[in-house]
């Protein structure tokens, strides 16, 4: 196809979308470069059905390894890079049937069938994308959109979920969602959850809130008034360096608040203990033991998970990736092959100083896109969401090697019958 072709194309499918202001980053402002593609990639019903099936199951092993963690010791804790200043909101008990209430595994499609790379459970992205985005890309595209009515989750899922800390004693009157309202993405997502969640709620700016005292206030009409439930995009263990301009460590304080029960979070404090890498670790070492998990659950574990560890068992035996345990977009992340060789690497600067665990490499998908640039052949990441511990919407990203923060978001659709 003609770049002036597609470039028609893509502004008759984004140009209203972006008018609409639920999202509106599908085009980089400061480099110029595309985000979302103007095409959509088709999958099978047995596919989607698949990534359904291993989103859940593994969905139930996270919840029954973080049940074990919180009632764990100090300790294991430690080990596994949870900071110090959330151990008390960690171990808060709340729903021990999910590990948490809205996360999304990341998976590639490999020759040996799908494999989950990590589990992004505390402030997982990309919602917009799967779940109002892709339908009206493939309405475009007269396609079938996989994740047709998904978005109606969000509802009860917030809904049980402060229902939940109502009958544990929390108050929760006053509902905030907050991001950083200078960063595009995440202030869309925010906004777009709170208009999904049907609660009664505000978005207010991070650097608008402030705790003091045994509460964390945020601006009301009449001034400030406390808050008693708090949707936040915004990482725990980033929050728990956080400090004001003076070096007052409000994020310890907060969480403090929070293992007080003075404050309510969603995602829940727990969602934390699935986020660090090092359970993905915890979890392959338990399923070798052959102690604690069903033989159900190890055959699942091996099935979908990869060989994870916190040294590393691969030099000279296979390829692996060394990977920071609370990294995110690729940051920090480094291929090796057998020998040791690096074959990519993360070029940013985040992440390098943190715990890193070793996971064998998985070979994805390659496929051909079609770009506002020109064709362009990168690796195909799946995401699948876990919503109140059920499979939810999925979303698809193309890149080089490691799937970073200038990936390319692609439109999935359901292909015929004829195409299975």
């Amino acid at each position: 196809m003609r770049r002036d072709d597609y470039a028609r194309r893509r502004t008759e499918i984004y140009a209203p979308i972006r008018e609409a202001g639920i999202f509106t980053w599908d085009w980089d402002k400061d480099d110029q470069s595309e985000y979302a593609l103007a095409t959509v990639h088709p999958i099978s019903e047995a596919f989607r059905q698949e990534l359904a099936f291993a989103t859940e199951r593994l969905g139930q092993i996270f919840a029954k390894t973080a049940r074990i963690v919180q009632e764990g010791a100090d300790a294991l804790l430690r080990e596994l890079g949870i900071p110090e200043a959330a151990w008390g909101a960690v171990r808060l008990p709340l729903n021990s049937s999910a590990p948490t209430a809205i996360g999304r595994f990341d998976f590639a499609h490999t020759p040996q069938g799908l494999k989950m790379l990590e589990f992004n459970s505390d402030t997982p992205t990309c919602i917009v994308e799967a779940f109002y985005v892709n339908g009206l890309v493939c309405k475009a595209f007269g396609a079938t959109d996989p994740n047709q009515g998904e978005h109606r989750r969000f509802r009860p899922v917030f809904q049980e979920l402060v229902e939940r800390y109502r009958q544990s004693g929390y108050a929760i009157e006053r509902v905030v969602f907050s991001a950083l309202d200078w960063h595009e993405e995440d202030a869309g997502t925010t906004k777009y959850l709170l208009r999904e969640s049907g609660l009664e709620a505000a978005f207010v700016p991070l650097s608008e809130l402030a705790v003091k005292g045994s509460r964390l206030y945020a601006p009301d009409e009449s001034g400030f008034a406390p808050v008693d439930v708090l949707y936040r995009l915004h990482a725990l263990e980033i929050l728990a360096d956080d400090e004001d301009e003076h070096g007052y460590p409000t994020g310890k304080h907060l969480l403090r608040l929070v293992a007080d029960k003075h404050l309510a979070l969603i995602n829940p404090p727990q969602a934390l203990l699935s986020q660090t890498k090092a359970m993905q670790a915890l979890i392959w070492n338990l399923s070798d033991s052959q102690l604690f998990y069903t033989a159900e659950e190890r055959a699942c574990i091996q099935r979908y998970m990869l060989p994870t560890y916190m040294d590393n068992p691969f030099h000279g035996q296979r390829a692996y990736v060394r990977k920071p345990i609370f990294g995110r977009e690729g940051g920090a992340v480094t291929l090796y092959d057998r020998n040791g060789a690096i074959i990519a690497h993360d070029k940013e600067t985040l992440y390098w100083e943190q715990m890193m665990i070793y996971q064998e490499l998985a070979e994805m998908e390659r496929v051909e896109v079609e770009t506002w640039r020109g064709p362009f052949t990168g690796e195909l990441l799946w995401s699948s969401f876990l919503i109140g511990g059920q499979a939810s919407a999925i979303v698809a990203r193309v890149d080089k090697h490691i799937t970073g923060d200038r990936s390319y978001y692609l439109p999935v659709g359901l292909m015929g019958e004829r195409g299975k």
